[in-house]
Parts: structure tokens; C-alpha cells; sequence
């Protein structure tokens, strides 16, 4: 029980934010009373609830590509066998980093056409790098005795990897993970302009038809996710680094 007592705020966090979503006359309501001159208040096209849905596919598909394909690289560049190839899988994710979503979008729809699939592209390897620099520092972190002491013990190199240094390495790995998901969040929002839908939709809908409340509603469920997840995942970072063994 006391394992859970980082994540039980967020968690609550979480269904409270759900719940506002969901409560689409109080965001009338508010958006009406804090722009009492507009005539569109709301994104007219989907609920906020269903706005949360579309924005959480986007980045819950994205986020776990970026976690596999930056810890299996990770993972293979501390390796004896993938050490050389650390320069060119970090020059390679840093250009993933650098490369503006928007160009990714640009070249990924003549190839996968317009909605979700160039948007996950580009998010993808936008989110991988911070979660591959964390796992090679998680993993160089672990102390050298420790991997004497596992190897001693007859552990063989992938028993050793999964019972002592991920887990060792995993409080790093998951700060990672947090920053590639909150970018996820807010870099997203670009993806209404490949017509993926989410939070980006009524952001844009609001620029084009100079309706601010409506560009407010898209910003605010944007902030509100980012800020949930990120205290998610820290509540995860913070229960994974006070269960951390100290040996083996």
C-alpha cells in the first residue's frame, strides 16, 4: 500500500479531469461567461470528452512505439556487441528530434494518406530520444560491483539484464518516458492539420474562425492532460525509486 501512495493523487487527478471533460454544459458555461460576446463556444464537431479520446489514441499508440523502439535501442548500444553504434543511433534519434513534425506530416501522408497513421509517425520519432538517452544512463548507472557481484552469481547476461539492471535502471528509464509523453501531449495538437482529430482540432477550428473560446477549450483540455500524465508518471518514477534494491 505504500508503494501506491505516489500515484493515488494523480490517479484522482485523472477521473477528476475525465469528469470536467465530460461535463459539457459547465464548459459552456464557463467559456460562454469568460467570452460573454462570442456566438461559438464550443469545437462544434466533437464533445470534450470524445476530443480527450481522439488526443489519448494519438499519443497512448505514438508513446509506446517511442518506449520500444528507444529501449530496445538502448538496450543494444550498452551491449558489448552494440557498443560502436552508439554515435549513429544517437546522431540518427537526434535528427528524429530536430526534424519538424509538421515536414513529417509533409512527407508521411503521399505515402500513408491523411489521419492517425503520419501522425503516430511523426510523433514516434519525435518521443524516442529522451527515452533512449535515459535507458543508456540508467543502464551505464549501474554500479560495476553490482554486475561483478551477477555475474559471480552465475547469472548469464540477459537473466542479468532483466533481474538486475533494468530494474536498477528503471526509476531513469521512466523520467524518460515521462518527458516523451508530455511532448506527445502537446506536439499532437499538430496532428489536426493531418485531420487526426484531438485537441489540435478546435485549437486550429478556433484560429480559422477567430473564435477564442473555442481555441481556449482545445488549449485547456491540452494543459490539463499534459499535467495529469506528468504527474502520473512521476508518482510512477517516485514509487519505482523508493522500491530500488541497492545489490543484488
Amino acid at each position: 500500500m505504500r508503494a501506491l501512495r505516489h500515484i493515488a493523487a494523480p490517479m484522482l487527478a485523472l477521473g477528476a479531469y475525465l469528469a470536467v471533460a465530460a461535463a459539457t454544459p459547465l464548459w459552456t458555461a464557463a467559456l460562454g461567461a469568460a467570452f460573454p460576446g462570442e456566438t461559438r463556444i464550443l469545437y462544434p464537431d466533437a464533445a470534450p470528452l470524445e476530443l480527450v479520446a481522439q488526443h489519448l489514441e494519438l499519443v497512448l499508440i505514438s508513446s509506446a512505439i517511442s518506449i520500444a523502439v528507444g529501449l530496445a535501442l538502448g538496450v543494444f548500444v550498452t551491449r558489448p556487441a552494440g557498443a560502436g553504434f552508439y554515435d549513429v543511433v544517437n546522431d540518427l534519434t537526434n535528427l528524429g528530434q530536430t526534424f519538424p513534425p509538421v515536414a513529417v506530416f509533409t512527407l508521411a501522408v503521399p505515402f500513408l494518406g491523411f489521419g492517425l497513421r503520419p501522425t503516430v509517425v511523426a510523433l514516434a520519432l519525435y518521443g524516442i530520444l529522451p527515452v533512449l538517452r535515459n535507458t543508456v544512463a540508467g543502464l551505464k548507472g549501474v554500479p560495476a560491483e553490482v554486475l561483478e557481484s551477477a555475474t559471480g552469481m552465475g547469472m548469464r547476461s540477459a537473466e542479468r539484464l532483466l533481474r538486475v539492471e533494468l530494474p536498477l535502471a528503471a526509476p531513469v528509464i521512466v523520467a524518460g518516458i515521462r518527458v516523451s509523453v508530455v511532448v506527445n501531449v502537446a506536439t499532437a495538437t499538430i496532428g489536426a492539420i493531418a485531420g487526426a482529430g484531438g485537441f489540435g482540432a478546435p485549437i486550429i477550428n478556433g484560429l480559422v474562425n477567430l473564435a477564442p473560446a473555442v481555441t481556449l477549450e482545445g488549449a485547456l483540455l491540452a494543459a490539463g492532460l499534459a499535467l495529469v500524465l506528468d504527474a502520473l508518471l512521476g508518482g510512477v518514477e517516485h514509487t519505482l525509486a523508493s522500491g530500488r534494491p541497492s545489490a543484488v
